[in-house]
């Protein structure tokens, strides 16, 4: 829904307010991109994997099955971690499941509500 004509005029005031109040903080917000955020959250994720994998080897070298388990762990954490922001870069994992579903196909069922249709259907037929 787009903004009125006043609406927009107190806006454009607002956000010229805020740059001249803090003209370093305004070209920050300006120019930084969420994106950028995530691209960097993935690589201290891609980075962790690969001290987690060292770790397990590590681990299992030296026969301390406890480094080999935390090693295991933060491979586990940090590909969550980079899997979470992936998804978010690319715009999967950002708005609310009502919103997504408009305009769409319709939300499928569970797999309860499936079996429980089926049945139905076939004492139907019967």
């Amino acid at each position: 829904m787009p903004l009125s004509e006043h609406e927009q005029r107190l806006l454009d005031q607002i956000e010229q307010a805020l740059y001249a109040e803090d003209p370093k903080w305004a070209n920050t917000v300006r120019i930084s991109d969420p994106r950028s955020h995530y691209k960097r959250r993935l690589v201290k994720a891609s980075i962790g994997f690969a001290l987690g994998v060292v770790l397990l080897m590590v681990g299992v070298v030296a026969a301390q099955i406890w480094l080999g388990a935390a090693g295991f762990v933060v491979m586990l954490a940090t590909c969550l971690w980079g899997l979470s922001s992936w998804k978010r870069m690319n715009g999967f994992g950002d708005s609310p499941p009502a919103a997504r579903g408009r305009g769409r196909r319709p939300q499928r069922q569970s797999f309860m509500e499936r079996m429980e249709e089926r049945w139905r259907r076939r004492h139907d037929e019967h």
